[in-house]
């Protein structure tokens, strides 16, 4: 089963050791926001899914299953 874009954005965020300040700093959003991904309480616009996926390639991250 696909993990869905909360799971995503917590497993990358544990995975490099970052705070929700931390990753919502290194995207360019609040941390609110990084919250509410990752509870489900939102969806990312599309600007931000491409920061997010431009991060994880930075960042040499495969967001596949495992």
């Amino acid at each position: 089963m696909d993990m869905d874009f909360r799971e995503k954005v917590k497993k990358v965020r544990i995975e490099i050791g970052y705070s929700q300040e931390q990753l919502a700093r290194e995207l360019g959003v609040s941390f609110a926001t990084i919250n509410r991904w990752e509870n489900g309480k939102s969806e990312p616009r599309q600007l931000a899914l491409n920061t997010f996926e431009h991060f994880c390639i930075l960042h040499n991250i495969n967001l596949e299953e495992e």
